[in-house]
């Protein structure tokens, strides 16, 4: 009776471990470094896209090179609230890519994320949202690129992981545990948020922490409504196939400025943001291919990429025609 006592606590401890152990990371600021291409780097090559599809016929091969684009950290954006986004503001408010000194204690040599934000100086509460360059799709196929900068994708990759694994997107989340976030402050007085997106294109804003800290610190979110004992839990069976996976993508992060805090320049430094979670659904392995009979899952799938593939790029090719009616102090020097 002993021994099959300790086979059950034992059962339960690696069961509880699974089920409850999950942890990703959700982006890796490090990896997003520029790359691509390798003379002069400016973009991230692994996660690279080519809106140039969606331009139309009107458009060179030198204008549809220009609409690439990436993750890379330079192309992250950070706008203010409408109250406080003057032109002077918004113009000192910006993401860089910035190197951690080879001596530093933690993450020596990195390439992380660095946020400058304006907010004016009037009392009033106001926050800066730093958002990716596109909403981060979360069925785009993995892709290379080759010497040109041509974006190939691989066709075997059936479920779309290009962004997954610390570019943006984690798959199977159920219920989130926790959500943690490697900084570095400067005592700022400021709030940080997490803004998540889900499969239902649902938004969900979690308030991490205060930066009122000097140095590298790990900051942490802790789901309070987490159920850690199963028995106080509401069991329930989950249809499998054909349902589609849950997931979470980043949407953004935000920094937020109470009215009593002075305005004017904060600085901050992100590496990256952590998630742990249960996962939606066991992946146990099935007696049936049943993908391979019905197809439901890679015709929605692909559905959703098209979907969100579109969308992106009309965003884009917005943008670029934006950008060819600026005025360039090159061309006025010509004329």
């Amino acid at each position: 009776m002993r021994r099959f006592s300790i086979f059950l606590t034992t059962l339960f401890f690696v069961f509880g471990a699974t089920l409850y152990a999950n942890e990703a990371v959700l982006i890796d600021f490090s990896r997003l470094a520029a790359d691509f291409p390798p003379d002069n780097p400016r973009e991230n090559a692994r996660t690279m896209v080519d809106f140039s599809a969606r331009a139309g016929t009107s458009f060179s091969d030198t204008d549809r090179a220009a609409m690439r684009t990436s993750l890379a950290i330079d192309n992250w954006e950070v706008r203010l609230a409408p109250s406080a986004r003057r032109i002077n503001n918004q113009r000192l408010t910006m993401a860089r890519e910035v190197p951690v000194l080879p001596t530093a204690r933690r993450f020596a040599g990195d390439r992380i994320m660095g946020v400058r934000v304006n907010f004016p100086n009037e009392p009033f509460n106001s926050w800066a949202s730093i958002r990716p360059p596109f909403e981060i799709p979360a069925f785009q196929r993995m892709s290379s690129v080759d010497e040109s900068g041509n974006v190939i994708e691989d066709m075997s990759d059936r479920h779309g992981n290009k962004f997954t694994d610390g570019f943006g997107v984690v798959k199977n989340v159920g219920v989130l545990r926790t959500v943690s976030m490697n900084m570095y402050g400067s005592n700022f007085p400021h709030g940080i948020e997490v803004v998540l997106k889900d499969q239902n294109n649902r938004e969900h804003v979690i308030f991490m922490d205060y930066m009122n800290f000097e140095g590298w610190r790990t900051i942490t979110w802790r789901n309070p409504n987490y159920i850690a004992e199963v028995r106080n839990r509401t069991l329930h069976a989950i249809p499998l196939y054909p349902n589609a996976t849950p997931y979470v993508k980043l949407a953004g992060i935000n920094i937020r400025k109470d009215a009593m805090q002075e305005g004017g320049d904060i600085i901050t430094y992100i590496r990256d943001i952590t998630i742990t979670f249960d996962r939606a659904i066991n992946e146990f392995e099935r007696d049936i291919d049943e993908e391979a009979i019905w197809g439901i899952m890679t015709e929605r799938e692909d559905a959703r990429r098209t979907a969100e593939f579109e969308r992106l790029g009309h965003i884009q090719v917005l943008r670029y025609l934006e950008t060819q009616r600026m005025f360039r102090e090159t061309e006025a020097a010509g004329n």
